[in-house]
């Protein structure tokens, strides 16, 4: 078991750096509470995520996964595709023309609270 939980903190490390976040434990909780409605978690329960000690259970995990654009089985259990993590990304991007692209590469670089500023314009001028 002990192993299974360094492999998912290195996966999890991984995939954090995949997005352009810093595999840090309190990057990881805020970004995880920005993105999920249940109950926030504590920066100890991401450190312990990270520094493999424990698994979160499958709701959470969920929300990580979606956060972190992979597939949740991918980030629990890993795949024989490791660097695999971005690719669904691309593929659902490619149509995209030129100047939409860049507009979200420059959403993808902002901080977590304009992102969150962002997504609730783009809902609001959407309705």
């Amino acid at each position: 078991m002990k192993q299974e939980r360094e492999a998912f903190s290195r996966r999890l490390a991984d995939a954090m750096r995949e997005v352009g976040l810093e595999a840090r434990p309190v990057v990881l909780a805020r970004e995880f509470n920005l993105n999920y409605g249940g109950n926030p978690i504590t920066f100890q329960s991401a450190s312990r995520w990270l520094r493999g000690k424990s698994i979160p259970g499958q709701d959470k995990l969920q929300a990580l996964a979606r956060r972190l654009e992979i597939e949740p089985q991918v980030l629990r259990f890993g795949s024989a595709k490791a660097t695999a993590v971005a690719e669904p990304v691309v593929r659902r991007f490619s149509g995209l023309r030129p100047q939409d692209r860049e507009a979200i590469d420059a959403f993808l670089l902002l901080p977590a609270e304009r992102r969150k500023l962002v997504r609730e314009l783009i809902a609001a001028l959407a309705t």
